[in-house]
């Protein structure tokens, strides 16, 4: 039995539209560093995140990588390519680790299509994740390290409703565009300022409001667009709400 109440879009799903997707859900453990789709590829399943979290990440032929969308409890991996060509857009890749349901791609475009409901929460929907992913565009191209550090763990923290972050200093310095030496001064100095702790493998959120105060404005930027569309984003744990 799926419940829908993990992920915020199919929260939202009107009852009769849930129940034409129900029988093509099931539930799937996503691995950190796992890769849903390489760049290109075809967009076969959508996955809904529970508590886990996808970046959209774009690879330059250096090997170097910019991260240009996240996914998490709020949203779902795959869809907006599904509606048009079905390529991946870039490299869909497990940040933190959790469970999702999936669905092929198929049977939730049919429901898409056919419900003028479904229809209206999903656009609303991918704007937001158009804004988000123009907002940290700039943000990447104008802030400092720490400021979008802070701003990468605060959106972690809405996304996964979990305090306790399995990540790692090379994960997260590949996510900002930075070499792994300056993501551990970064968050040393975090930890000092009692923001964070860490242990192996592990970061935890110890102090929400300093790390919006050390947060660049992107970070409130992107909920306040997601709150004008109908998307409100608790704080860390709780449900998202929809107005």
């Amino acid at each position: 039995m799926i419940s829908r109440q993990e992920n915020w879009l199919l929260a939202a799903l009107e009852p009769d539209d849930f129940a034409v997707l129900e029988p093509a859900l099931e539930i799937v453990e996503l691995s950190p560093g796992q890769v849903l789709y390489e760049t290109g590829a075809t967009v076969d399943y959508a996955y809904f995140p529970h508590d886990a979290m996808v970046s959209l990440v774009t690879i330059m032929k250096d090997g170097g990588t910019v991260e240009m969308a996240v996914f998490g409890r709020e949203g779902v991996v795959g869809f907006a390519s599904a509606l048009t060509t079905r390529v991946a857009l870039g490299r869909y890749l497990v940040q933190l680790p959790g469970a999702a349901s999936r669905t092929p791609i198929e049977p939730l475009v049919k429901a898409f299509d056919t419900s003028s409901n479904m229809r209206a929460l999903f656009l609303r929907y991918i704007e937001g994740l158009l804004s988000q992913t123009f907002r940290i565009t700039a943000c990447n191209a104008v802030h400092g390290v720490e400021a979008r550090c802070c701003r990468w763990l605060l959106t972690a923290h809405d996304r996964v409703a979990r305090d306790e972050l399995p990540l790692t200093h090379e994960f997260l310095a590949e996510m900002l565009g930075v070499q792994r030496p300056t993501v551990s001064i970064i968050l040393r100095t975090l930890q000092t300022a009692g923001l964070i702790t860490q242990r192996r493998g592990i970061l935890v959120i110890a102090d929400r409001e300093g790390l919006e105060e050390a947060a660049c404005e992107c970070y409130g930027n992107i909920r306040e667009r997601f709150s004008e569309l109908g998307f409100h984003f608790p704080k860390g744990s709780g449900p998202p709400t929809t107005a």
